[in-house]
Parts: C-alpha cells; sequence; structure tokens
C-alpha cells in the first residue's frame, strides 16, 4: 500500500491529510512531507488522519520527532480523526497524554 499525503492552508492553519498505511516502506514519504512544514506562532497545524487505515511504530516514530520539532520551534500541532484502532495504539504508548488529539473530528476544508 501506498501513502498520499497533502496540505492545505486555510485561515492561519495548515491542514495535512494523510491517507492509507504508515509502515517502514512509506514512513519516508511521510516524514519528508512533515519536514518541510515551517512553523509560526500564528499557524497552527492539523493532521486529519481519519484515512489511515494502518500504523506501525514507525509512524508512532515520526509523529513523536514531528511533535518534539513543534515544541521547538513554538508550533501548535493537533492530530485528529484517529480510527479506534489508532487511538488505542497512541493511548498504549502513553502519546495521548502527551500530544493534542482529538478522535471524533475529521476536517472539512471548503
Amino acid at each position: 500500500m501506498d501513502i498520499i499525503v497533502y496540505f492545505k492552508e486555510q485561515n492561519q492553519q495548515l491542514y495535512g491529510f494523510i491517507e492509507g498505511e504508515i509502515d517502514t516502506f512509506t514512513a519516508p514519504k511521510l516524514r519528508d512531507e512533515l519536514e518541510n512544514i515551517k512553523f509560526n506562532e500564528n499557524r497552527d497545524i492539523v493532521l486529519d488522519l481519519s484515512k489511515v487505515h494502518y500504523m506501525d511504530s514507525t509512524g508512532l516514530g515520526i509523529f513523536v520527532a514531528f511533535y518534539k520539532r513543534a515544541l521547538r520551534e513554538a508550533g501548535q500541532v493537533k492530530l485528529v480523526g484517529l480510527s479506534i484502532r489508532l487511538r488505542r495504539l497512541f493511548e498504549i504508548t502513553g502519546l495521548s497524554d502527551l500530544m493534542d488529539i482529538e478522535t471524533d473530528k475529521e476536517v472539512e476544508i471548503n
């Protein structure tokens, strides 16, 4: 399976949409896309994971690294639309206590 990552900026927010599976093979593409994001104080970043069907520990590591970078660069990151399976993965690892996660919400852009 492949991964699709795309972004749209609206109202001082950058919305990222991730679709597919995040594993050892697709993670480098996601990492590259997230590394290209520029943080600033006036822009929140919302990553919609509602169309992510599978994620392994490699994917978790990418989100942890991105979250740490956001903290260093005064950025705000929120993960939304996590399936029950993904939410459980973040809970088991304790990351749901550290990261801003909204499971019931999907991003709707005009």
